[in-house]
């Protein structure tokens, strides 16, 4: 099986029942867990002052593991990113260690990216997909597939069916579906999907760690934010022209995504029909990836096809 290490990047682990709950599922399962020395350490809202979570990161990519794992996004790695040593990391990923994570995670795979053209994986964390407290729910299943068929190298694509109310998803898709057979990795119109947590990629417009990618299919998931919080981070994008470079727009989930009365009906949908009215490119609903047990793995900064079929989306990198 494989050989999973386990470090803190970004927030402090609280949860400490869910981490050990996590590292006992992986290593049930036969892989080899090995643990940072540091993972549990805490320092005011960190999981170490910086330099004890860069040194983690550095540990991290000299283990020689098949997968790195972070134990929990939160917030910390934009404090680091002008540290960290992107080549070594870029190294151990061509000896064969997958980078793994969500959320504030996105911000490292962005910045890995823009340093090297690295790509890395968005996808599970130890404690919100594997610590799960089983007496009251289990480890979802397709998250759980997703994550193996990555450690057996068998991670191909995703799929998923868009969301029954918006036809317009189903309709934009065949309207703009991209040729499968011109977007190659050795293309001048290869489409590499980037993306991950809305207000993480925000905060890195007009910094040297905001990835420079013309004609891709950018994704965004975010949990916590108010549909006009995610319309004004949304109108950024639009503002500063990146979204008008891409070849398509996935939105995933966002969860928790408080409404007040003040809103008078502005929601998600509001969000997603202005956006759409602004864009000549697809804005696709219902990706399953965020804040959210189901979760599919998908590599930041790889080359990948968009198909369409009625009611179905699905992504495909593998055979490019």
């Amino acid at each position: 099986m494989a050989h999973i290490y386990i470090y803190s990047p970004a927030g402090a682990v609280r949860d400490k029942a869910g981490f050990k709950r996590g590292v006992k599922r992986l290593t049930s399962q036969g892989h080899q867990v090995e643990i940072d020395k540091d993972a549990l350490t805490s320092h005011e809202r960190f999981a170490g002052d910086d330099v004890t979570r860069l040194q983690a990161i550095a540990r991290a990519a000299s283990s020689g593991a098949d997968l790195t794992l972070i134990t929990r996004g939160g917030y910390g790695l934009t404090r680091i990113l002008p540290q960290i040593n992107y080549k070594q990391i870029a190294k151990s990923i061509e000896n064969g260690t997958h980078w793994m994570g969500y959320s504030d995670f996105t911000a490292f795979q962005a910045a890995l990216f823009a340093k090297t053209g690295t790509a890395t994986i968005s996808g599970a964390s130890l404690i919100a997909d594997f610590g799960v407290d089983t007496s009251k729910a289990e480890v979802d299943d397709i998250t759980e597939a997703c994550f193996d068929d990555v450690l057996l190298e068998q991670n191909e694509g995703a799929g998923w069916v868009m969301p029954k109310r918006t036809q317009a998803d189903r309709v934009l898709c065949e309207q703009y579906a991209l040729n499968p057979l011109s977007i190659k990795a050795s293309s001048k119109n290869s489409a590499v999907l980037w993306g991950g947590n809305l207000s993480v990629l925000t905060s890195l417009i007009g910094t040297p760690y905001m990835p420079q990618i013309k004609g891709g299919v950018l994704w965004f998931e975010d949990t916590g934010e108010s549909p006009f919080r995610i319309e004004r981070m949304l109108t950024t994008w639009l503002h500063a022209g990146i979204l008008a470079q891409q070849k398509a727009i996935l939105l995933g989930q966002f969860t928790e995504s408080k409404l007040y009365p003040h809103d008078k009906g502005f929601s998600m949908a509001t969000v997603t029909a202005r956006l759409r009215s602004q864009l000549k490119i697809p804005v696709l609903t219902g990706l399953p990836f965020g804040h959210v047990p189901t979760k599919v793995m998908l590599p930041f900064g790889k080359p990948v096809r968009l198909l369409c079929d009625g009611g179905d989306a699905m992504l495909l990198w593998d055979e490019l």
